[in-house]
């Protein structure tokens, strides 16, 4: 259940760059908010306050917002009319599609002398002979109600009936508060009887699917390690028959009749969010950590990879006896999210932590591999000589670092070479592209 807090209020305060103090307008509609709390404290300066659509079973704590123009609790729980008599400018109120059944307390309107424009449809008291001249009567301030403009003569009408409305008013509300405690009374027990099934529920052997009581404790060896067996088997099939039963249970709440009372939105909600929390607990149970991926079989076949999606070529340069790889690392990316690592048979670079792995066709030598990034188009030259000939042209120098045996699947020494920021030929730092 929601809840009016600090930080909820400056959320929806971005419009006033988050400052509350000085808030003029507030929507907190949608937040299945319980109690309407701490707003005349933090916000003294509103004109428009939206609460349509929470389960806010009370008005309360608005009376110190003096310069309060336009309050909207549409679509919550209210059954009565009070607490707004503060609301010294206040010009329309909006209570469409509440639980107000006591009309006879829009009496309290009579201090909000500003007041023009009333809603009360949807509400069972707009359903009471009358309701309209009574209003109409009681709140002669009032311009418009339900959206429809109040005239002259109609007010005049309703005058000369009024003493009968009145009365019939009043009986109306006593059989309506009557209908309300019956009500009231029915939910209660409902809840309490839901909250006996529950406990006994919990309390009994095995309900959170881990707990079985040993009934083999006393049998040999052999038919203890049989009935273990089974197990896997046993609590499959109970998970299973859970599972049936919570949705057979889902089906039966949605498929059940049920009044429009406040108690019928809150037990609603209660059921939505039990179905919340066990999906989420679903979800969490579900959640596994993401297995490291395989470079390396276990058999010692290397695997091409190219998690990092990285456009690359492969070049086997013959004139220099060696290999290059050319790979279109993002231009922008700092050079310190980079790690290369050549080995003799393949070369693999770790790109913010995703590999980039590829198989060599020949064998190179680690100690004499370079890197080099493009200052230009950022990508990553790696040059990797190939074992048994002479190199032809002049190597750039370079510096190695030898890392220490990091894992089984490495047959050899692993070198990370040291990234150099040095200017690559732009036509042979594109190929990639």
């Amino acid at each position: 259940m929601g809840r009016i807090t600090e930080d909820l209020i400056r959320r929806n305060a971005e419009h006033n760059e988050c400052v509350i103090f000085s808030l003029e307008e507030l929507s907190l509609h949608q937040q299945e908010i319980e109690r309407l709390e701490h707003i005349d404290k933090w916000c003294r300066d509103l004109k428009i306050l939206y609460l349509q659509n929470n389960l806010i079973a009370k008005i309360e704590n608005v009376s110190k917002l003096k310069k309060l123009e336009y309050l909207n609790l549409a679509l919550n729980n209210i059954e009565r009319i009070e607490n707004l008599e503060g609301c010294e400018w206040l010009t329309k109120l909006d209570l469409t599609v509440n639980f107000i059944g006591e009309l006879s307390s829009i009496k309290t309107l009579t201090h909000n002398i500003h007041l023009r424009e009333l809603f009360l449809v949807g509400n069972p008291c707009a359903d009471f002979d009358g309701y309209r001249e009574f209003v109409v009567v009681t709140l002669q301030q009032l311009k418009w109600l339900d959206g429809k403009e109040i005239e002259r003569s109609e007010r005049i009408q309703a005058l000369q009936n009024y003493a009968a409305v009145e009365q019939q008013i009043r009986e109306q509300e006593k059989a309506y508060c009557l209908r309300r405690a019956k009500e009231k009374e029915e939910a209660q027990r409902k809840l309490e009887e839901e909250n006996e099934s529950e406990d006994k529920k919990k309390s009994s052997p095995g309900f959170d699917g881990d707990c079985y009581t040993d009934i083999h404790a006393d049998c040999p060896s052999a038919m203890e390690n049989k009935d273990h067996l089974q197990v896997p088997e046993t609590q499959e099939q109970q998970h299973s028959t859970k599972k049936s039963d919570e949705i057979e249970d889902d089906l039966a709440f949605w498929n059940k009749p049920s009044l429009f009372t406040p108690e019928s939105r809150l037990e609603t909600l209660r059921h939505m969010e039990k179905q919340r929390k066990a999906q989420d607990k679903l979800s969490e149970k579900k959640k596994r950590v993401k297995p490291p991926r395989t470079l390396i079989t276990e058999d010692g076949k290397v695997l091409n990879v190219n998690e990092a999606k990285l456009d690359f070529s492969l070049k086997d340069d013959e004139k220099h006896n060696q290999i290059i790889l050319d790979l279109a690392v993002y231009r922008y990316m700092d050079t310190s999210l980079i790690e290369v690592d050549v080995q003799p048979t393949y070369v693999r670079v770790m790109v913010k932590g995703k590999p980039f792995q590829l198989a060599l066709s020949a064998e190179v030598q680690p100690d004499s591999s370079s890197a080099k990034r493009s200052q230009t188009t950022g990508h990553l030259l790696i040059c990797m000589p190939k074992v048994g000939e002479m190199i032809t042209g002049q190597q750039t120098p370079m510096s190695v670092k030898t890392a220490s045996e990091s894992s089984k699947e490495q047959t050899k020494p692993s070198i990370l070479i040291c990234l150099q920021s040095l200017p690559v030929d732009p036509d042979r730092g594109s190929k990639a592209g």
